[in-house]
């Protein structure tokens, strides 16, 4: 895992500017998105080239999902203005974007970045998150399009250099994308924690994470800077958890609710998470982890804990309560949605999960997430 540098936003951000001197950055490029344009940050870019004595270049070709060709863009521009960092401000979708020209600089630009393998660079790379939840910010992958095709991009040297931490990003931020944004940091939080790949580093993360985001939601979704900045804390240690562990089934079942029916992504990895939850529990005997059964139900108990409740079905309980208070819409499903939706679930992510699931839990799941028409 790669060392990563926390910063604050605190006293104009001082410990950006002192960051970057340090570090000698004399062409920067700046990738963002819209929402750059009504965030704090946005002042001090305007006028920091002097104060630290270095050039900025701004990125923002670009949309949510991004491109290969966006990409392809954004490296042309870099290696155009001899840039020697990056900062990126935004969602996932510009830090994404971010870590894949980084990761590109140095390719051959003539060739299909996809078809070269990757070498680590010493672009510095910097994110600056607005929103918390994805942990992008924290984890060694992207996701890019390619011919309208999702493409997953992972390299340990993508994961930023540092972090700064600005509360006043999450200040505008609508109230729906607040609740759901934390829904998947804490989603991230659980899966790793109960995923096959899991291991002591990231079961502390997890743990540390899920305990954050319980004991600061209340501050958070009142837009007390308290809240936000420890969302944000939680957020980031959630995705560095995930980037040990990856994601489960949670997840593997979230992304065709999201396209289907113009939900969040942390709104329905919650809605997933908080049906798998229970049956997890009741079916620990279709264990597939290899540490077995009782460490499975070991691990149910941790994450209890964790959430400071007695046992696991208690824990799965204020989980869905927690969904409950916070007012969010159950889609309503027809039989071809539930059947789009469990032929959408990769079965690659489903080996991350200790519980097998075969495509007849999978339909019954759905058809308790969802409404029925």
């Amino acid at each position: 895992m790669v060392k990563q540098e926390i910063l604050s936003a605190n006293d104009n951000y001082a410990q950006l500017s002192t960051f970057l001197i340090q570090h000698n950055c004399k062409k920067i490029l700046l990738v963002c998105d819209n929402s750059f344009e009504f965030l704090n940050i946005k002042n001090y870019f305007s006028y920091f080239s002097s104060k630290i004595n270095a050039e900025l270049y701004r990125f923002s070709d670009f949309k949510p999902n991004p491109t290969y060709e966006s990409v392809e863009k954004g490296v042309r521009f870099f290696v155009d203005m001899k840039c020697d960092s990056i900062i990126a401000v935004g969602g996932g979708s510009a830090i994404d974007t971010a870590k894949c020209i980084k990761l590109y600089s140095n390719m051959d630009h003539s060739k299909n970045y996809l078809q070269q393998d990757i070498f680590p660079n010493n672009v510095l790379f910097i994110a600056v998150p607005t929103t918390a939840g994805t942990g992008s910010e924290a984890t060694k992958y992207a996701v890019i399009y390619y011919n309208g095709e999702k493409q997953s991009v992972t390299h340990e040297s993508c994961i930023p250099s540092a972090v700064l931490i600005d509360t006043t990003a999450l200040k505008t931020l609508p109230l729906y994308q607040k609740k759901s944004t934390m829904l998947d940091a804490l989603c991230h939080a659980i899966e790793s924690y109960w995923s096959v790949n899991s291991d002591d580093e990231s079961k502390n993360y997890s743990k540390e994470a899920i305990q954050i985001i319980l004991a600061n939601k209340e501050l958070y979704l009142a837009n007390n800077e308290k809240g936000n900045c420890e969302m944000l804390k939680a957020a980031n240690i959630a995705g560095k958890a995930i980037n040990i562990t990856q994601t489960t089934a949670g997840h593997a079942m979230c992304y065709k609710l999201t396209s289907l029916y113009g939900i969040s992504h942390g709104h329905a990895a919650a809605l997933c998470v908080s049906k798998l939850f229970p049956f997890m529990i009741a079916h620990s005997d279709k264990c597939i982890d290899k540490r077995g059964k009782q460490y499975f139900e070991n691990i149910c108990s941790e994450i209890a804990d964790s959430m400071s409740c007695s046992n696991a079905e208690e824990a799965a309980r204020i989980f869905q309560n927690l969904i409950d208070s916070l007012n969010l819409d159950i889609p309503t499903a027809n039989e071809n949605d539930i059947e789009a939706l469990k032929n959408s679930v990769n079965p690659i992510r489903l080996k991350n999960n200790p519980i097998a699931l075969n495509i007849n839990d999978i339909d019954m799941l759905y058809r308790q997430i969802l409404q029925q028409r």
